[in-house]
């Protein structure tokens, strides 16, 4: 008896226990019976089980939990092409939650990562449409703001057969292609060394202008000054020439003796010259006299 009544408790424990689910916060449940979604035998509508706890059939229902706040696809870059035929780089981000908890689970099977694959499909064939109806200028400018719009309001009539709804659609970052982007910046390189050569060649060429004109009246002002000193020798050596002049009609003996002393001086400044001269010759004339005139 007492065998029994512990098989009898345990049996109940494992139906409570089967009877009851609990829903957490954030989170939104549907319950799966004979492989259907439970509906509302009143209204038709399936049965969202709100966060709480919550009873179901045991062995019978199974429980789905699905998270119904906003979901951040944030996948990598895609390529895009413009209406003049230029690939872009574009990266975005999607916002989105389950709207349609039973139509989400049916075309999903509740699985989130299959879900973020055909809404990212969908996402980016909006963004291509709209890019390839538009120019590189048009989209960079200021028509990105419609450009997401658009693409919001596209992605969001497909997306409805999903069972979700788009919050918004981004578009964080527009690249050049990798090649593209090196072919313009080897571009911008090349005209930016022609630039500097052909700075560096003007004023290479102002540099010879401006030297040549120094060259020039250097030459002008030192052909100037040894005009001057040629000129001003020459007044000094008729003035010199003058005085000696002067100075010999006064006394031309005692100028031919100063002169004969200055000789005698310069000759005889170092005991080590010798001077092989005859003794009657004119230079020592002063010297064979006994006494002058």
């Amino acid at each position: 008896m007492k065998n029994l009544l512990i098989a009898v408790f345990v049996l109940l424990v494992l139906l409570a226990s089967g009877s009851l689910f609990a829903v957490k916060e954030g989170e939104r449940a549907i319950v799966i019976q004979f492989g259907k979604v439970q509906r509302d035998e009143a209204t038709g509508e399936t049965r969202v089980f709100e966060p709480g706890l919550h009873f179901k059939l045991p062995f019978i229902d199974s429980v789905r939990h699905l998270d119904a706040r906003i979901q951040t696809l944030d996948g990598t870059p895609d390529r895009f092409v413009t209406s003049e035929k230029k690939d872009l780089i574009v990266d975005s981000y999607v916002k989105w939650r389950i709207e349609d908890f039973a139509r989400y689970y049916l075309s999903t099977g509740g699985n989130k990562l299959q879900a973020e694959a055909l809404l990212k499909q969908k996402v980016n064939n909006g963004l291509r449409s709209e890019f390839g109806t538009r120019t590189i200028a048009q989209i960079v400018s200021g028509e990105r703001s419609a450009l997401m719009n658009q693409a919001m309001e596209q992605a969001s009539t497909s997306s409805d057969e999903l069972g979700i709804e788009i919050v918004d659609v981004r578009v964080k970052q527009i690249n050049l292609p990798t090649e593209v982007s090196n072919s313009i910046f080897q571009r911008m390189r090349a005209e930016r060394a022609a630039v500097a050569r052909e700075h560096r060649s003007e004023g290479q060429e102002q540099a010879e202008v401006i030297k040549a004109n120094i060259d020039a009246k250097v030459t002008v002002m030192l052909a100037d000054a040894e005009r001057n000193a040629r000129q001003l020798r020459g007044e000094g050596d008729a003035i010199a020439a003058q005085i000696y002049a002067d100075a010999y009609s006064k006394n031309a003996d005692f100028y031919s003796f100063l002169r004969s002393m200055d000789a005698y001086k310069q000759s005889f400044n170092s005991k080590q010259d010798v001077m092989v001269i005859a003794p009657d010759s004119d230079f020592f004339k002063y010297m064979n006299k006994s006494k002058g005139n």
